[in-house]
């Protein structure tokens, strides 16, 4: 049978939805606020971000399709059933009531609204949106309303005009050079390396994980079958897509560094968003700024609600998928109204344990076809990618935390014994050990294997 061949509109199709999975209006905010803490530095620090932020999550979807899973738990099941549910979980958990959802909510207010209302009346203020914020969501999503396609087709590249108008704007007149803007500290002789740990807060690698077998089954519906022609499909439309975001992100690192001329550095990206759109197009762009962001954060909920329900009720049948909706949207409204700068602030140790996770079990889904997905590679390079992870998250926990005896004791042991752990890294030569033992186990194993036959 003749293997179908993929036009070049099914490509661009394709690419569309990838760029839809990997791009939402959270992500304005994080780019911004590199920019404005590289300074001078933005070219370097953009690479490390666009790095862990834009390759990786199209290294994640490259995995699923060539171990043809069918999401997260099935990527993960050569580590064992309770290691799959439980990486599974915590990956919900933080695309959804935890940080990803709330942050939907935060990030349109704080580019919209908060700017206009007083530090008291925020408290209210944020009260009220992120109430009729997730009861639209709970609304719409527990209808199953198609109303997310019709948005996504329409206001999305209206959104997207809008920011280029923007960009159109700041490139005519910009607010200063970059060569002469400031450099923290953290960039000034680690730009690179920051860059690449600032992009773990867009989630990507985590959303394209959860939602990549979405991909993977538009590409199938196109009626291609053989793994190595959706691979091949995927990576096509996935660098298409990740150029278009790319294009984006470096604008907006761009924007946050050349900002710095006119604003100081700000709490979030959010904010200096905020305003260098009312620099450039006064309280019009503040307020059309304000509504399509609202809007595209609320596809972006409705979609993270669905998944973590959806989920959750496959994974405990007797619990109702509208029990499990309802608890995502009462618990994200809890969790939004600490505010933007708490959430971010708190997501970082989580961050920081699972992006080794799950850059690992990336890489290993794409090389298996190497070591026939023997768990035993698996299971060392997990094991050991494991023991880091904990101690990235403890060193990243909120100050309140960090200060106690046992976390000042785990930070200092690994500040002597952990390679890179200063640059947020000491989880790399500890996965490398584990993926080369693993295979030394795998080439013995093989041979004594064949002597014995």
């Amino acid at each position: 049978m003749t293997e179908t061949r993929v036009t070049g509109r099914q490509t661009l199709v394709i690419a569309s939805l990838i760029f839809g999975v990997l791009f939402g209006a959270g992500n304005l905010i994080f780019p911004v606020y590199l920019g404005q803490l590289a300074g001078a530095h933005w070219l370097s620090a953009s690479t490390g971000f666009l790095i862990s932020g834009v390759l990786l999550p199209l290294m994640a979807l490259l995995a699923i399709s060539i171990t043809r899973s069918n999401g997260i738990y099935d990527l993960a099941r050569p580590n064992g059933h309770y290691y799959a549910l439980t990486f599974l979980i915590l990956v919900q958990a933080t695309l959804g009531p935890l940080f990803a959802m709330p942050r939907t909510a935060t990030v349109p207010y704080t580019i919209g609204f908060a700017p206009h209302i007083s530090a008291s009346g925020n408290v209210i203020g944020l009260l009220i949106y992120t109430g009729i914020f997730f009861a639209i969501v709970f609304g719409l999503t527990v209808t199953e309303a198609k109303i997310t396609d019709l948005i996504g087709k329409i206001l999305n590249p209206v959104f997207l005009v809008l920011l280029f108008v923007i960009f159109f704007l700041a490139f005519l007149r910009p607010m200063g050079s970059t060569q002469t803007t400031s450099v923290t500290a953290d960039y000034t002789t680690h730009a690179f390396a920051s860059g690449f740990l600032q992009g773990y807060n867009t989630m990507d690698i985590l959303g394209c994980l959860a939602f990549g077998v979405a991909v993977i089954s538009a590409i199938k519906e196109l009626g291609i079958k053989e793994t190595r022609t959706i691979s091949w499909t995927t990576a096509k439309s996935g660098t298409i897509g990740i150029m278009g975001i790319a294009v984006i992100y470096i604008c907006l690192i761009w924007l946050g560094a050349t900002s710095l001329h006119e604003f100081k550095i700000a709490d979030n990206g959010g904010i200096t968003l905020a305003h260098v759109a009312y620099y450039y197009m006064g309280i019009a762009g503040n307020a059309l700024l304000a509504t399509l962001t609202s809007i595209t954060c609320l596809t972006t909920a409705m979609g993270l609600a669905v998944a973590f329900s959806e989920d959750l009720h496959k994974l405990f049948p007797r619990v109702p998928y509208k029990a499990f909706l309802l608890f995502n949207c009462l618990f994200s409204f809890l969790v939004a109204n600490l505010g933007l700068d708490k959430i971010i602030t708190w997501s970082t140790p989580m961050l920081m344990f699972l992006y080794p996770l799950a850059i690992t079990l990336t890489l290993l889904g794409i090389t298996s076809p190497l070591f026939k997905t023997d768990p035993v590679v698996y299971r060392i390079t997990t094991g050991l990618t494991l023991i880091p992870a904990v101690f990235d998250l403890v060193n990243n926990l909120p100050l309140v935390l960090r200060q106690t005896v046992v976390a000042q004791g785990m930070i200092s042991f690994a500040q002597q014994h952990f390679p890179l752990f200063s640059l947020g890294f000491s989880w790399i030569p500890f996965a490398v050990a584990g993926f080369v033992i693993g295979i030394g186990i795998c080439l013995v194993r093989n041979q004594r294997e064949k002597k014995k036959s």
